[in-house]
């Protein structure tokens, strides 16, 4: 069965141009209501399931996301694959707004925690190497062919927000060598891994945090222009990216429970385990 892929969208980018065939699937789930409905379509030949994380129109805060219900309805549709486009300030001076950082680890400052897993079912996903190297891979590629100014690797530091950082932090992040800043994708990183889905993360420059002092600090009205520019190189991007991704799902990712999953399967409860199927499927 061929694997399905998964765009969340973030700040700026709400919609995707391209897609036939289109879809609206209004879905409720163990975890509530996803973030909005999630639009399904052919892209460049491929069924694509897009999410806009903070919903059309911008309507909910980071610490608001449900998480959860996101991630457990793109699966239930047969997603595999998740590229997620993000909004991050810039906590180097190499990484100026309108650029891309595709980041390799993340550093969790917030107060939350993410798991499908609990109710009689525990479960230790590895996390050691948080995102598709691949999948990096294949974006960093097609964003150097359209000319864009990437960069590969990074640490994304993940803070609760909704408010920005103050300069003190901003420094201590910056003295801890974190890359960008941000409030939303490392539960998404999380939450991907235990559903045996590869993820990689665009995490699209708008802003310098509040570091750099010749600056104006952060504010939501600054960041509007470098949004709107990001968001169309993201669309372009995943329009070159989408056809490279493999039709199966045979990614080490892809088989992340095979060592994480400890309760043994006659100990699982039969609620906990219907609730999570899209997940446990193949070990039911």
């Amino acid at each position: 069965m061929e694997a399905n892929i998964g765009i969340i969208g973030g700040s700026g980018l709400y919609q995707i141009e391209g897609l036939t065939d289109v879809t609206e699937h209004q879905l409720e789930t163990p975890f509530g209501r996803p973030s909005d409905a999630i639009i399904g379509g052919q892209l460049c030949g491929r069924q694509v399931f897009f999410l806009p994380r903070h919903a059309r129109g911008h309507r909910i805060l980071p610490h608001e996301l449900p998480h959860r219900a996101n991630i457990w309805a793109l699966r239930s549709l047969g997603v595999r694959f998740v590229v997620c486009v993000t909004a991050v300030g810039s906590l180097q001076e190499k990484y100026a707004p309108r650029h891309i950082v595709l980041p390799s680890q993340f550093f969790d400052r917030t107060s939350q925690i993410h798991t499908f897993f609990g109710g009689g079912i525990v479960a230790h996903a590895s996390f050691a190497e948080p995102i598709s190297q691949t999948l990096q891979q294949i974006i960093f590629e097609e964003g150097l062919a359209l000319g864009c100014t990437m960069h590969k690797g990074g640490t994304y530091v993940n803070m609760d927000g909704p408010q920005f950082s103050t300069r003190a932090e901003s420094e201590a992040n910056r003295k801890l060598g974190f890359d960008v800043i941000g409030m939303t994708n490392l539960a998404e990183a999380k939450l991907c891994r235990e559903a045996e889905i590869a993820m990689a993360t665009l995490a699209m420059i708008t802003d310098y945090d509040c570091w750099k002092v010749e600056e104006e600090p952060v504010t939501a009205e600054a960041v509007i222009s470098h949004l709107l520019a990001n968001a169309d190189a993201a669309k372009r991007i995943l329009s070159r990216v989408v056809p490279r991704i493999p039709a199966m799902a045979e990614w080490p990712e892809h088989r992340a429970l095979d060592t994480a999953l400890v309760t043994d399967r006659k100990h699982w409860p039969t609620k906990t385990a219907e609730k999570l199927r899209p997940i446990l499927g193949r070990f039911l």
